[in-house]
């Protein structure tokens, strides 16, 4: 389960409170990819959440979705901060979707009020911050600030993929996020391709070239 170990290491060295940056919706054919900054006030927040917090592919569904209402509760009262950032898919295109993810990372950051003092990235590169920055493997399952980024950048993105399933229906969005399922695959060949897919992965590349 994650704790706050890295988060006391790097405030200690840096001198502030430190964020977890974490996103979803890299693997994906379709949709942006969003990113989420969270800062945890670990003192103020109830220990219930904090035993909630934990990798979101950890969680289900209804739990994720529980999280991030208490956590937006939270941050009105000011014992946490949320920072949300994307790239669209004509970004992901143009930049690659790993480019695309730091811009996204990047703009989580930017949008996080107020600015920490370091942050904890999951996986083990790092974009270009303002900030003293440490990547860490798997840091979903190891920092409590990256647990709490990973479910609300899930989330985020997950209802936005709903949303463009009732704009583009039939391809299951709302249950697939856009992954390259075989519900997905089977409506690629009936109905085609749609603005919101993205057109640089190899899949939808050669559907379009008719390879």
């Amino acid at each position: 389960m994650p704790d706050y170990s890295l988060e006391t290491r790097l405030a200690v060295r840096y001198g502030g409170p430190v964020a977890g940056i974490d996103e979803a919706g890299r693997g994906p054919w379709a949709g942006p990819v969003v990113a989420a900054a969270v800062v945890l006030d670990r003192e103020a927040l109830p220990p219930g959440l904090l035993a909630r917090l934990d990798d979101s592919k950890a969680l289900k569904p209804a739990e994720r979705a529980e999280i991030l209402e208490a956590l937006e509760a939270e941050a009105r009262q000011g014992r946490a901060w949320i920072g949300r950032g994307r790239a669209e898919v004509e970004e992901i295109d143009r930049l690659n979707i790993l480019e695309a993810t730091m811009t996204a990372m990047a703009r989580a950051l930017a949008a996080l009020t107020p600015a920490p003092a370091a942050v904890l990235v999951d996986g083990n590169r790092l974009p270009q911050l303002a900030c003293p920055a440490e990547a860490v493997v798997k840091g979903d399952g190891r920092s409590l600030s990256i647990a709490a980024a990973s479910i609300v950048a899930k989330v985020t993105r997950d209802r936005e993929m709903a949303d463009l399933a009732a704009r583009f229906p039939g391809y299951g969005w709302e249950r697939n996020q856009g992954y390259g399922t075989a519900e997905h695959q089977a409506a690629l060949k009936e109905l085609g391709v749609t603005p919101a897919h993205r057109r640089s992965f190899r899949p939808i590349r050669e559907l379009l070239s008719g390879g």
